[in-house]
């Protein structure tokens, strides 16, 4: 198997640099030229720059602004940031070993770098912090959702552990809170078909073959000071489709707390951090594929009271236990 080059740029911000390969053929004169191409969405003149700051390197080092094309050859080069909006709420540390690292996420945080969610993320921030260039993330968590989450600490061990989630053997459960419904009884398990589109920021449900399936059950009711009835659930997915635990519920008739998403989407901005989804992955457990050990994570997490819809038990976060 073919070894992996080695990238001559260090990490930026906890950020890996860009790879890219050149094609087998082309018309290029220059790697300019190709740049300009391959990188559409970049200015031309933003290229130039790079190239003149001897930001866009080869093996060999930085490659001038006139270098001639070369075919099947490896480019590396760190992205300009976007202006993020810094999430201001704290990443807490529930396990650390040589192996893994798990965290309590907080709400409004995403795991990894994607779109205008880069240095902001759960990735970036606990490599720049733990002074782990290796992490890489186990499993993911929507950026609304709060909870547990684990890493992988070195690259060796990646594979191993994200198989686990690949084939659903870690057992996972969530809290939610949510209106109460006298007329619905629990526990009961929610069967769906949840379909996603790519570019369509909402999943769906639809007639067809069942691929999602939920247990809900109902740890404890009591109504607020706003006179709304209110429920604590315990979500356990035996399904890992998009969204499954806020369509299952918006399904009931029960929303969940927060959700901006279903039953209708809401336009939010990016730093409005008042209303949380109230949805908290709270249990871990499975069997270690690398010693055999069994091994369980709990949230140190809680999520709102219940004293009414719009008290919220945190500054847009889960509150601590």
């Amino acid at each position: 198997m073919r070894r992996k080059l080695r990238s001559p740029l260090p990490q930026r911000h906890g950020l890996d640099a860009v790879r890219l390969r050149t094609p087998a053929e082309g018309s290029w004169t220059t790697m300019r030229d190709h740049l300009v191409e391959r990188l559409p969405r970049v200015d031309p003149a933003r290229i130039d720059s790079m190239l003149r700051e001897q930001r866009i390197v080869d093996l060999r080092g930085p490659i001038a602004p006139d270098a001639p094309f070369v075919p099947e050859s490896f480019l590396w080069f760190h992205r300009d940031l976007p202006t993020e909006v810094p999430v201001p709420f704290e990443i807490r540390t529930v396990h650390h070993d040589e192996d893994l690292v798990v965290i309590d996420k907080p709400h409004f945080l995403a795991t990894i770098p994607r779109g205008q969610h880069i240095v902001e993320t759960a990735l970036v921030r606990l490599r720049r912090e733990l002074g782990l260039p290796t992490l890489s993330p186990a499993h993911r968590l929507d950026r609304v959702t709060a909870g547990l989450l684990m890493f992988v600490v070195r690259p060796e061990r990646r594979g191993a552990y994200q198989t686990l989630f690949r084939d659903r053997l870690v057992r996972k459960t969530y809290e939610a809170i949510a209106p109460y419904d006298p007329q619905l009884t629990f526990p009961r398990t929610v069967r769906s078909r949840i379909m996603k589109e790519r570019g369509i920021i909402c999943a769906r449900e639809e007639p067809g073959p069942v691929n999602a399936e939920t247990l809900i059950e109902l740890l404890e009711h009591r109504e607020g000071t706003d006179g709304q009835r209110l429920g604590r659930y315990r979500l356990t997915p035996h399904t890992g489709r998009t969204h499954q635990l806020r369509l299952h519920m918006s399904g009931l008739g029960l929303p969940i707390l927060g959700d901006d998403f279903y039953p209708v989407l809401t336009e939010k901005p990016l730093d409005d951090f008042s209303r949380p989804l109230q949805l908290l992955s709270s249990t871990l457990d499975f069997t270690d594929p690398v010693n055999g050990e069994e091994r369980s994570f709990r949230t140190r997490l809680t999520l709102q009271s219940f004293t009414s819809y719009g008290e919220w038990a945190g500054p847009g976060s889960a509150a601590s236990a």
